[in-house]
């Protein structure tokens, strides 16, 4: 942030150091659609061209996140996800190419992370009351015992996943959760898709996350403000989303207050089991890909601040953490690739 003569905050503004102004395209429109899916909503908004109406793109897009969500959805019990949670242990499971390609990213992810970004906590985010069955506001639910932790964490671990040429391997009881990286991958496949159709100017949103590419009529970027987390009272940063995508993992999305009235967030640590305690509010990535924009953003909630920010500089993250310190008093982090985006 910058600070004016008069001591008010200035919005941040981040760009990606490859934007090139563009020439204004006269005639052509913004055009805008939006919608439901995977309990969220999503938005598209492109440049209009010659040939393309907006029926081509509602297809585009209705196809391109129903095949998300029948291959990798833990809400539809026929996907191809859930298929394979319930398969018989010790058998080759057929998965589709477009899941095969989001597993692999997820083993990838959980590798570079130490553990931190695992797709086998499903059960582990279930079993605090955050799943497709039975929630924690429900009559009844009570947090996991030491036993019933103890023998959930046991079934879990992503080095159980193996990938082969006979589809994904399920040792037994191994359950998948793709909620940390597939709605990322739908951003990324439906810009594709709408690009591949002609469109040179879009912007696609899921659930906050987005991708944008090329510019509006008047040479400009899209223009989108990232989400600030609750209480804060510094303008939102700004980003030039061109050729870029961005997404926020926020500690405060969901979460309930136990009976002890502590804090339970909606993510999980897999390395132990519990509910997050580190002080993140929230964690912003800029990456290429929206995919892993959004696992990296999940990845550095889990190991909080420090660690966090640490991995982020390895891995030449555009990285900001918004963590508490013990008096519950926010404080911004950010890496030196965020650092290299603000204008």
């Amino acid at each position: 942030m910058k600070a004016t003569a008069a001591g008010h905050t200035m919005r941040a503004v981040l760009v990606p150091r490859h934007l090139r102004a563009a020439p204004p395209t006269r005639g052509q429109a913004v055009h805008r659609q939006h919608g439901q899916t995977m309990g969220t909503t999503w938005s598209v908004s492109w440049v209009g061209v010659a040939g393309v109406d907006a029926a081509a793109v509602r297809h585009v897009v209705a196809r391109e996140l129903h095949i998300v969500v029948d291959q990798m959805s833990t809400w539809e019990p026929t996907s191809s996800l859930c298929t394979y949670n319930s398969a018989p242990a010790c058998t080759w499971v057929p998965i589709p190419d477009a899941l095969r390609g989001v597993l692999q990213a997820a083993q990838q992810m959980s590798q570079a992370s130490g553990g931190a970004f695992d797709a086998s906590a499903g059960p582990l985010v279930a079993l605090w009351g955050f799943g497709a069955q039975r929630g924690h506001g429900e009559a009844g639910f009570a947090p996991p015992s030491e036993d019933t932790l103890a023998r959930t964490r046991a079934c879990c671990g992503w080095q159980r996943l193996r990938l082969g040429a006979d589809g994904a391997w399920q040792p037994g009881g191994l359950q998948l959760d793709l909620s940390a990286i597939a709605k990322g991958h739908a951003v990324d496949r439906t810009c594709d898709r709408l690009r591949a159709l002609g469109l040179h100017g879009v912007l696609v949103e899921i659930g906050g996350e987005l991708r944008g590419h090329g510019t509006k009529p008047d040479g400009q970027p899209w223009w989108v403000a990232i989400e600030p987390p609750p209480g804060s009272t510094e303008p939102a940063p700004v980003l030039a989303a061109h050729h870029v995508a961005v997404a926020t993992s926020g500690d405060y999305r969901r979460g309930y207050r136990d009976t002890s009235g502590r804090w339970r967030s909606h993510t999980i640590d897999p390395r132990c089991g519990r509910p997050i305690h580190n002080g993140v509010v929230s964690v912003t990535v800029v990456h290429a890909l929206c995919m892993l924009a959004d696992a990296w953003s999940t990845a550095l909630t889990v190991l909080g601040p420090e660690s966090g920010l640490a991995l982020a500089q390895q891995h030449q993250l555009a990285a900001r953490i918004v963590a508490q310190d013990r008096h519950g008093v926010p404080r911004e982090v950010t890496s030196p690739a965020w650092r290299d985006l603000l204008d």
